[in-house]
């Protein structure tokens, strides 16, 4: 063909598919004359012009370096470069490191020379024989110990390499998996530990979450967002999932008579949940039915993933996408990939959801099924043992249905336990050395990894926490539950500005030494509770922390009018009064 020889009907119909499917991977020229011809001529009517190599529009030279890594390979496509460093019993290095996260894998030097494994537990359940498989991947591959996240998920640390592909392979023979649940991606799906049981639920939303997950692993391009997400669902039972945390939460609500659409349970969503940067997920007027809602989830990821920022990690999260756009017009993107219109309805017209139970998910609580009990078991900051795993494990087959629930708080739940079987379902816990008990302080710890484990982390925050918890316990006679949550470092995967306390790992300078040490936020909560803690004692070293939040609770006590909960007491104060009443106030 010569250079100024137009191309034929076929070709210019191939070309149109073909750099509509490339534009995004090189730079081609492509002429186009006056009249709209494709040509191959650069000397054209038209001018030549350059395809600009992008990704979801943005240019391959501004990308941020996890996008380069990103765009140079898939993470889900490294599993020969996994197989070949696990032969030779080496780490992963470069840019493997973040892929191997889409596998669910951490190389997390220089805290630990090892691999962490982070699973996937779609809403947040187990079954007997998973279990045990977790357990013998923390007893044959790992350090002896497995700890239960904040996402209702297991994490399994110490891992050489040489077994990481073993762990996801034996992963799957048990039927969970690792995918996606790292890097950019959404992670792990969580719901309502007490879906399908609860009597005050709205409805089960278990087969929600399910069908969410199921949803990600199918679908390949959910594997390319500009930064993690999470989202949940909410039952609008007893126990809290802390869905206000997340990117997006689906909340089951009931309309009454007399309103504009059919009485029923439906879903409220709530979008962008961050409380690392200080922001609670907020009602965006959506209403939707229970089979709207993973097609709207689904739809607004695409839409943050072909408009979130690439080049700029720190505002890659969906609230700077919407606070950038606005949620009409993040709902119009929405609304544009969707078979369905989009149902908007007042909150007010909704029925008001039922009062979350504080520390519900500890103790023995009755089901809607007659003759059933779930019984929630207390998880000193989510660390167990394979022994511990197996234990559980056992007991619910034997005495159950072989299922155990995780919940966002680092417990476990054991549910369908016969009522006539309760006391020799309790009495083996207690041998197992397991509470189910009520604590107002220990129920209510909630601890990240800490510097153990985590190289972002500037505090030992799980053996802190315990250390904190049982001061405390001898301390102070607390009537009322209180959270308490330690996290490492600003990331905040413990969630402290939610705490009643919370404290945030950093380093101190103690006479010219640094040592480990927190900046302490109180009156934080969420759900009918929602508050964002307020700094009060920054840059404590840790030695300290135990006599003054001691003292703190103490004051409280003393101080609170009749029986205010903590969180009320010192909501109702600014952080200079605070300051002043818990440095000033003389204990009895």
């Amino acid at each position: 063909m010569s250079s100024n020889q137009e191309f034929s009907t076929v070709q210019k119909q191939y070309l149109q598919g073909f750099f509509a499917g490339v534009s995004q991977r090189g730079q081609f020229f492509v002429g186009q004359t006056a009249n709209g011809q494709y040509t191959n001529d650069p000397n054209s009517s038209a001018g030549g012009n350059m395809i600009e190599e992008t990704v979801h529009g943005t240019p391959i030279d501004d990308l941020c370096k996890e996008e380069k890594i990103k765009y140079e390979q898939n993470g889900l496509d490294v599993w020969d470069k996994m197989l070949d460093n696990a032969a030779k019993n080496k780490f992963p290095e470069g840019g493997d490191v973040f892929r191997y996260k889409f596998h669910g894998l951490f190389f997390v030097t220089p805290a630990q020379e090892s691999m962490m494994l982070r699973c996937r537990i779609p809403g947040c359940v187990l079954r007997s024989e998973q279990m045990i498989g977790l357990a013998e991947i923390a007893e044959d591959w790992g350090g002896g110990y497995a700890h239960i996240t904040t996402r209702g998920n297991f994490q399994i640390r110490e891992i050489m390499p040489k077994y990481s592909v073993d762990v996801l392979v034996k992963m799957r023979e048990v039927g969970l998996t690792a995918q996606g649940s790292g890097a950019d991606n959404v992670r792990n799906i969580t719901a309502s530990p007490t879906s399908g049981f609860d009597a005050l639920e709205l409805t089960d939303v278990l087969p929600l979450a399910k069908a969410m997950h199921h949803y990600i692993l199918n679908n390949r391009d959910l594997y390319d967002l500009p930064r993690k997400f999470n989202i949940a669902f909410d039952n609008g039972g007893a126990i809290s999932v802390c869905a206000d945390t997340n990117d997006i939460a689906f909340y089951a609500v009931r309309v009454g008579e007399g309103q504009d659409v059919e009485p029923g349970v439906y879903f409220r969503v709530q979008l962008c949940g961050i409380t690392g940067h200080k922001q609670f997920a907020t009602d965006c007027g959506l209403l939707l039915k229970a089979n709207e809602c993973v097609a709207v989830a689904a739809a607004m990821l695409r839409v943050f993933q072909e408009h979130g920022d690439r080049t700029n990690r720190k505002k890659a999260r969906l609230k700077y996408l919407v606070d950038k756009w606005g949620v009409e017009k993040y709902l119009e993107e929405v609304g544009k990939k969707l078979a369905f219109e989009l149902r908007y309805f007042a909150l007010q017209s909704c029925e008001p959801r039922h009062p979350i139970t504080r520390h519900g998910y500890i103790g023995v609580y009755p089901q809607k099924q007659a003759g059933l009990n779930y019984v929630g078991i207390t998880v000193p900051v989510g660390h167990m043992t394979p022994d511990q795993m197996k234990g559980t494990a056992r007991l619910a087959a034997k005495y159950g249905k072989g299922e155990i629930r995780l919940t966002v708080w680092q417990n476990l739940i054991i549910p369908h336990i016969p009522t006539e079987s309760l006391d020799a379902f309790t009495e083996e816990l207690r041998a197992m050395g397991f509470d189910y008990t009520h604590d107002p302080i220990t129920n209510g710890l909630v601890a990240c990894t800490g510097s153990a484990g985590c190289k972002f982390a500037a505090s030992a925050t799980k053996a802190q926490s315990l250390l904190l918890g049982e001061h405390l316990r001898s301390t102070v006679n607390l009537d009322q539950p209180i959270n308490i949550h330690l996290t490492g470092c600003p990331n905040s995967c413990a969630q402290h500005y939610v705490g009643d306390i919370g404290l945030q790992g950093v380093k101190v300078k103690v006479d010219g030494e640094s040592v480990e040490g927190y900046h302490i936020v109180l009156g934080g909560g969420v759900d009918n509770e929602q508050g964002i803690g307020q700094e009060v004692f920054p840059s404590v070293p840790f030695a300290d922390v135990p006599p003054l939040l001691e003292r703190v609770l103490k004051t409280y006590m003393q101080s609170r009018v009749e029986d205010e909960s903590f969180l009320e007491f010192t909501r109702r104060h600014t952080t200079e009064e605070l300051k002043q009443i818990f440095t000033d106030h003389v204990l009895n």
